[in-house]
């Protein structure tokens, strides 16, 4: 077999058979990179730079890259086979600074730690006391009292005892979960015991740090999840695990390597070991939820769209790889069903909706958009394929919210923006697009089904101004934001104007649903929680503007972080709210809009934008 050398920036040579694609060698070098449609050659994000040996671009390349690109050696990555000898650059930072959301609400638990480290002076054996060194040990426990109790231990905690015993001179700590001792440790270590909290996104993962005494966050830390080089939706990476026969190991190994790196950076920002980890808690969608946990979630992605499991999980570290104490314990939280997961029982928990008087609407929107409707009497809950749109993947130029992203848009007699990290554009993420097709349809440059409308037929006078910006891009219409249509415009076209159509779509039509089964008019909803990072940082007024938030409510929104995080480290902290997700998670009604005979209408005329006033 032929072999070629590929040469990566920073001087990284591979030597890899003919044939191999780009993305293939990336993904076995471990060159985190992102593939948005799985590696299909749809999305049209994962363009590289060939300096040399580029080769003839494929029909993908030609449809998803412009004359000028394609000249320069821009292919895609996921297209392009490897052929002879090639020198490839990337376009962008790698280590481009990315957005992601850490704060969320700050509601307050009593701490309730899931585990309990004793010390006890453990009595010495003599020949009028022979009891078992295991004996003497609970003993000296459940002197202490009944919360000390202890009546089994795993195997490798009985090997440690008769060094540790010895050399510590009888003088030990007990890590006790429930019934259980999990680990002894030398002396008295019972003033320190951390715990961290996970977040598993589609698109990123947050650890926090946090003393499980006091309940004070000691450092947090954040990554892209590395799974987007399989795809940068769910159903792309189940796909993957279903295709390749090391799928599975391929996603759980991307996922965990990932939050033991957040672990090592979190205890390293706040002085202290692995060793001191003793707890940790995870929430992510039903999807992340598995691949974490190793479990193959191909029956998610079926109809009718099952999870293996939904109650909650209590693992051991080596479960699942993670290097903290070895004595401690992992507590997942439940799911709800094969598309609402752990995270959305995470935002409950942090928002409280099961103790609410009034019926509020609880909305995390992303790729696949959650949401849930209710107060303490009933809770409802659904989900929606949102679609990449609001990750600014699939958009012409659209990216993720990073440095270099224009993140909002003002139609204020011109177009006004502001970009992340105050620099040159790169592109345009998902709260601009939001504006700008907001602005589009209040100016009367689009109509309500979001097709551009023709210079003559303009009459709103904000609109007649902004005329000369409508160019054709690519043979289609398009608005200019930023650049120059000769050289790299910036631009949002009409597939793109579409894409979002079809994601506010499934999000507005989910909303309607679930308020129209609850037996309530859109009026009676008092409050809507914008939860997670495109629910952050997107402007209220043009998500009612378009439609994707009803415009009655636009009075009534309000922003709380990802409180998909704050639920975890709530779950974390306190046993209690660990025992309270699960009975909220076995509470909440879960329906299925595929199912719902209204659907299809309802979709349908949640496409539409509203008639601008």
């Amino acid at each position: 077999m032929r072999k070629h050398t590929v040469t990566f920036p920073g001087g990284q040579r591979l030597t890899v058979a003919a044939g191999t694609t780009l993305k293939e060698i990336m993904n076995a070098a471990g060159i985190n990179f992102d593939f948005p449609c799985g590696g299909r050659g749809r999305c049209g994000k994962c363009k590289v730079l060939i300096t040399a040996g580029a080769g003839e671009p494929t029909a993908e390349d030609r449809k998803a890259l412009s004359a000028e690109e394609l000249a320069k050696g821009i292919r895609l990555a996921c297209m392009t086979k490897v052929q002879s000898d090639l020198q490839v650059q990337f376009l962008s930072e790698k280590n481009i600074r990315h957005q992601i959301l850490l704060s969320g609400l700050d509601r307050k638990a009593s701490v309730e730690p899931h585990l309990i480290k004793r010390y006890v002076e453990v009595d010495k054996a003599t020949v009028e006391d022979m009891r078992t060194d295991w004996q003497r040990i609970k003993d000296g426990l459940a002197a202490q009292g009944s919360d000390s109790k202890a009546d089994t231990a795993r195997v490798v905690v009985i090997r440690s005892i008769p060094d540790l015993l010895r050399s510590a001179r009888h003088r030990i700590t007990a890590v006790i979960y429930k019934n259980e001792i999990l680990g002894l440790e030398q002396d008295n270590t019972t003033e320190k015991m951390l715990g961290i909290a996970f977040d598993i996104g589609t698109t990123t993962i947050a650890g926090y740090l946090m003393d499980l005494y006091t309940g004070k966050e000691l450092a947090v830390t954040s990554t892209l999840n590395p799974q987007t080089q399989f795809g940068a939706d769910v159903i792309s990476r189940i796909t993957h695990v279903n295709t390749h026969p090391n799928g599975l190991k391929d996603l759980h190994r991307a996922v965990t390597e990932a939050v033991n790196d957040l672990l090592g950076e979190a205890v390293k920002q706040a002085g202290v070991s692995r060793r001191d980890v003793y707890a940790a808690a995870v929430v992510g969608n039903t999807c992340m939820h598995h691949l974490f946990l190793g479990i193959n979630p191909r029956d998610v992605a079926l109809a009718p769209y099952v999870p293996v499991i939904a109650e909650p999980l209590v693992v051991d570290p080596w479960d699942v790889r993670l290097d903290m104490n070895p004595a401690g314990k992992i507590f997942v939280l439940p799911n709800i069903a094969g598309f609402v997961g752990a995270d959305t029982v995470g935002v409950l928990l942090a928002t409280e909706l099961d103790k609410s008087e009034e019926v509020k609407l609880v909305v995390d929107i992303g790729t696949n958009g959650e949401m849930a409707l209710g107060n303490k009497d009933r809770i409802l809950a659904c989900s929606t394929a949102a679609g990449p749109a609001f990750e600014g993947a699939q958009i012409t130029c659209g990216m993720r919210g990073a440095s270099g992203a224009i993140d909002h848009v003002h139609f204020t007699g011109d177009v006004n923006y502001s970009v992340i990290g105050n620099v040159e554009p790169l592109g345009i993420c998902g709260s601009a697009l939001l504006d700008t097709v907001a602005g589009l349809l209040e100016t009367g440059l689009i109509d309500s089904r979001g097709r551009f409308k023709k210079p003559e037929d303009i009459t709103h006078p904000a609109g007649r101004k902004l005329a000369d910006r409508l160019i054709t891009y690519n043979g289609s219409p398009a608005f200019l934001l930023a650049g120059e249509a000769g050289s790299s415009p910036i631009v949002v076209t009409q597939k793109d104007i579409r894409e979002l159509k079809l994601a506010k779509g499934a999000i507005a039509s989910g909303i309607r649903i679930l308020i129209r089964n609850y037996g309530l008019k859109v009026e009676d909803v008092t409050e809507v929680l914008l939860a997670g990072a495109f629910g952050n940082y997107l402007n209220p007024h043009s998500a009612c503007a378009i439609g994707l938030i009803p415009p009655e409510l636009e009075g009534r929104i309000k922003m709380v972080g990802n409180a998909a995080g704050a639920g975890c480290k709530l779950a974390l902290l306190s046993a209690g709210e660990y025992r309270r997700a699960a009975a909220v998670a076995r509470n909440v009604e879960f329906v299925e809009l595929g199912s719902d005979p209204a659907f299809i209408n309802t979709f349908a005329n949640s496409m539409l934008f509203p008639e601008a006033e």
